[in-house]
């Protein structure tokens, strides 16, 4: 199946499933049960895992646009978490996907014990849903038991878009499988942050579809309020932003294909949080009042995407790091890494 009828299916069975009435009757929740059965009937949740070890096969191309599919429709499932960073740090170790709805928890907050994990992690996205958790400790990968399996207690709690992100209590709960990891908590970080790149730009396209057919609708003094130069400004700046960050994502998923994509990631991120702060500010101007009912699809998106932006390691993280780098590597190393990604700003990041 070629890129483009991958998404194409994506996109119709995300319409099946995860309309925005679907969506909104599913807040409270934050997920829709028939949409994670079809992704998981579909494959669509193994995709980028070796079929050796339980996957779908495909690369991270396919995962991406996946990812994309899931941020047009502003999916509350835990897509991301289960193929391209849970699947693949499970792939990177040899070990094979478990069944059942699996999340990944945030490095850095846990500690291993023989074969006992302690220590609390926040944040954890679909925590207390989740049968099975995946993480990186002390160099190892684990998988253990979720809330709901006999593992860790689970304190509920959500980001701006009403996603959960639960807070988890590790109390000595016992790994069901782990093996040594080659990979670090910075590899870690960054395909978290490619996973919520590819969801800002799905949400972006989504966005500025929402925002262009508005104003192609809506009319004031007799006429669209869409051939106003004003209106016509923001929707430039939606447009401009949706397509930026879709060709940094597309650049960011070639690099990691080539090899190492530190750099690539580390700019497709903040160019995806730069873009959705810009573009969910023009939608809600282009808008008006309507853009701000409960009733209205559009803060579906918005909210997600002002949620997104702070998670992946958020703004900061991503430009500090850039920052040091390039200012480490020289004034010589400058231009080259604008130009090409420079394999030596990415050793540098590594």
């Amino acid at each position: 199946m070629s890129a483009g009828e991958l998404r194409s299916v994506a996109d119709r069975l995300f319409a099946e499933h995860s309309g925005w009435q679907a969506i909104g009757e599913a807040e409270a929740a934050g997920w829709i049960g028939p949409l994670w059965e079809a992704l998981q009937h579909t494959g669509f949740l193994d995709v980028g895992v070796p079929e050796e070890l339980g996957g779908s096969g495909g690369s991270v191309a396919d995962a991406a646009q996946l990812l994309q599919a899931a941020g047009v429709h502003a999916a509350p499932v835990p897509l991301a978490e289960a193929g391209l960073v849970g699947g693949w740090l499970l792939a990177a170790a040899g070990l094979a996907l478990p069944e059942g709805v699996r999340t990944v928890l945030p490095p850095g907050s846990l500690r291993l014990d023989g074969d006992r994990l302690f220590g609390t992690v926040h944040g954890v996205p679909w925590g207390h849903r989740a049968e099975h958790l995946i993480g990186l400790v002390d160099g190892v990968v684990v998988l253990a038991p979720g809330p709901g399996a006999g593992g860790p207690s689970c304190d509920r709690g959500v980001n701006l878009a009403d996603e959960p992100r639960d807070t988890l209590r590790f109390d000595g709960v016992a790994v069901t499988a782990r093996a040594d990891a080659p990979v670090t908590e910075q590899d870690l970080c960054e395909r978290t942050a490619l996973g919520r790149a590819a969801l800002i730009g799905g949400a972006l396209s989504a966005v500025a579809a929402m925002t262009l057919r508005y104003t192609g609708e809506r009319e004031q003094f007799g006429r669209p309020i869409g051939r106003f130069q004003a209106v016509q400004a923001h929707l430039v700046t939606i447009h401009q932003q949706a397509t930026v960050v879709a060709a940094a994502i597309d650049g960011a998923v070639t690099a990691v294909e080539r090899g190492r994509a530190s750099f690539e990631i580390a700019c497709a991120k903040l160019l995806a949080d730069r873009g959705a702060q810009l573009a969910a500010r023009a939608a809600h101007q282009a808008h008006g009042a309507i853009g701000m009912t409960k009733e209205y699809p559009l803060q579906y998106l918005t909210r997600r995407l002002w949620a997104w932006r702070t998670e992946g390691g958020g703004h900061h993280r991503w430009a500090d790091l850039l920052g040091d780098t390039l200012v480490a590597a020289g004034p010589d190393a400058l231009y080259p890494a604008i130009q090409s990604g420079s394999a030596v700003v990415s050793a540098v990041l590594r």
